[in-house]
């Protein structure tokens, strides 16, 4: 069993050498998408987490575990040729890191299979920044998006801290929880994808977003954006409209003191740009709305989705893997915190009964040239005293912070 083992994590070495397969006996899983590429997805990930289970789990990460990924080939001209193409390669990134993050995060491996393979994520209409597109697991859990080779690059070059962050603050915290990244290749084409835990609920829809950077030059949704069923808002219309997030002391203290040390350590890494993503979900009218909701079983056409990486909302598919930790049915309003792990309830004074989902998003964007030419240029046009959002990273975070602070009531 030992050597078993011990040959599968050789192929996870820094070095893997591509295996080829020819498949005509896989009979059991079909993955049916109408997209190819997330029929791959559906393949690579099942593969992965099927091989990752007879890996043993190491006491610790090795500096090589940061740099390593598995690789496989495929030839299968006949079996499921209606839904896979014909011939494609699954690429998965440091593999040992990415299921010692989900264990950190309490997302266990098999849910995680299911929720990406059971059935084909859902796209979503909304476009992440520079046109980054989304898809969800079909029970809202999980958040695909398709990111650049420099995304991955910059992932690899934070991976490591992260992930010791991650250790220290217990999983405890408003950064993106990175699960698995991957690169996809179908017909000479390469796709790089990253999967995080949704912002929102799989259970409470959103009644209205915001992303907010704390920044005012040109912060304010499009008319386009606006003809959306579910618009992204920024920083100007929530100042605009008086908006206010109403939680109590408690929530409002262990809240900031997460945002306040995520700042700083995204400050630390030299990253910036990232915004808040904030979900609102109305309790009154999450109530009026249920009864239609539930006849509208797994309506996928009615999926909507945030501009930016974490959230997509939508009514949750009647399956049996959907069901909560808890056996208690849960009420209007009520969700499980281990699921919902970014969710806060508006406190007893509130203006009206809502819930907040609140996050950290769009992290892996670096201070390097780029950013320094556009901030130049921005200094340039709007006078050195404007509130820009292309700043230095520590003139960021704390810009950032001190506007989260004041919107909290």
């Amino acid at each position: 069993m030992a050597s078993a083992a011990s040959s599968l994590a050789a192929t996870i070495a820094s070095k893997t050498k591509t295996k080829k397969k020819h498949f005509v006996s896989q009979k059991v899983k079909l993955f049916r998408a109408s997209d190819p590429l997330l029929s791959v997805l559906m393949w690579g990930v099942n593969h992965s987490i099927n091989e990752l289970s007879h890996i043993q789990i190491p006491v610790m990460l090795m500096p090589d575990d940061f740099k390593a990924n598995s690789k496989i080939k495929v030839d299968n001209h006949l079996f499921n040729k209606e839904n896979m193409p014909s011939h494609f390669k699954f690429k998965e990134y440091c593999p040992l890191v990415f299921r010692n993050l989900r264990e950190r995060f309490a997302i266990d491996d098999q849910e995680y299979q299911n929720s990406l393979t059971r059935s084909a994520p859902v796209p979503s209409d909304a476009q992440g920044r520079s046109g980054a597109r989304f898809h969800t697991s079909y029970n809202k859990k999980y958040v695909i998006k398709i990111i650049t080779s420099e995304d991955v690059a910059e992932m690899h070059n934070i991976l490591k801290k992260y992930h010791q962050y991650i250790v220290e603050c217990h999983g405890n915290t408003l950064l993106p929880q990175f699960l698995g990244m991957y690169r996809l290749t179908v017909d000479g084409d390469e796709t790089y994808m990253i999967v995080t835990r949704n912002v929102f609920s799989h259970r409470l829809p959103v009644h209205k977003k915001y992303d907010l950077k704390g920044s005012t030059v040109a912060r304010e949704a499009s008319d386009k954006e606006k003809t959306k069923e579910l618009p992204t808002y920024k920083d100007n219309d929530f100042i605009n409209e008086g908006q206010k997030i109403y939680i109590d002391e408690e929530s409002k203290k262990m809240f900031l003191e997460k945002l306040k040390n995520d700042v700083e350590f995204l400050a630390q890494l030299k990253l910036m740009d990232y915004s808040l993503l904030l979900g609102l979900h109305d309790v009154e009218r999450g109530e009026q709305e249920q009864p239609e909701e539930e006849s509208e079983d797994n309506d996928a056409g009615e999926e909507e989705g945030t501009e930016s990486d974490g959230g997509v909302t939508g009514t949750p598919p009647d399956s049996p893997s959907n069901t909560l930790d808890s056996n208690k049915p849960l009420g209007p309003g009520e969700f499980d915190p281990i699921v919902d792990v970014y969710a806060i309830r508006s406190h007893e004074n509130a203006p009206k009964k809502e819930v907040y989902f609140m996050a950290i998003i769009d992290i892996l964007t670096p201070y390097d040239a780029k950013k320094k030419a556009a901030h130049a240029a921005k200094t340039v046009k709007h006078g050195a005293g404007a509130e820009i959002s292309t700043v230095n990273p520590e003139q960021y975070s704390k810009r950032f912070y001190d506007f989260i602070a004041t919107i909290l009531s």
